[in-house]
């Protein structure tokens, strides 16, 4: 064979497995775009809730015998650790 020959047939495969490519991209994008709007239309989001006013939750209730716990290692270190 030819160098002329093989390289027709080199570019022909090259057009051709780059067009199969391209060809399958598209498709996938199609097919993945058509799957997004169908799971949209029948599985919508639920609607976000609105806030209203500067309401804060409320702060969870703390038992007592920890808070005196925390303070006594507060303190504990604080006096061992001057500066």
């Amino acid at each position: 064979m030819s160098a002329n020959i093989l390289m027709g047939e080199g570019l022909a495969l090259m057009a051709l497995g780059m067009s199969f490519v391209f060809v399958f991209l598209t498709v996938l994008v199609i097919v993945t775009t058509l799957m997004s709007k169908t799971i949209g239309r029948f599985f919508p989001e639920p609607p976000a809730p609105v806030a209203t006013g500067n309401r804060r939750p409320p702060a969870p209730r703390q038992d007592d015998d920890v808070m005196v716990a925390i303070t006594a290692a507060v303190h504990r270190y604080r006096r061992r650790h001057r500066r």
